[in-house]
């Protein structure tokens, strides 16, 4: 029953490649574990799990770990993105593109020059 309430933040952790995955139901609580590869796949996980139970769910439990602490995330650029953009999507302010920009200094020239197909750090702030 409770599986079935968090088929998504499952359905997620698919999508998302989360390593050693365990789920369990214990008396009505969906026990969940896994490894995601970035705090923010990991932040995910959690935006998914409160958005279907609260803000504190009571029917389950999440042991999720990261395995790249360094970095927020890694991010492969797509076609017509800016920097400013990317660092909208992932802190919700245009302006952090500095950060981006500053760790990402030894692959790019330029805040204004970014190409398709290039990984770029997302930094932990």
């Amino acid at each position: 029953m409770v599986k079935s309430k968090y088929q998504e933040v499952l359905n997620l952790g698919e999508a998302l490649n989360i390593q050693d995955g365990d789920v369990t139901e214990d008396n009505g609580i969906l026990k969940i574990k896994g490894t995601a590869k970035t705090q923010y796949e990991k932040n995910l996980l959690w935006d998914k799990i409160k958005s279907i139970g609260g803000e504190n769910p009571k029917d389950i439990l999440a042991d999720i770990r990261v395995a790249d602490t360094t970095v927020y995330h890694r991010h492969v650029v797509k076609s017509g993105e800016t920097l400013g953009k990317i660092a909208l999507h992932y802190y919700g302010d245009a302006m952090k593109y500095k950060s981006i920009f500053k760790v990402n200094s030894d692959i790019l020239e330029s805040p204004d020059l970014i190409h398709p197909g290039q990984e770029l750090i997302i930094p932990n702030l």
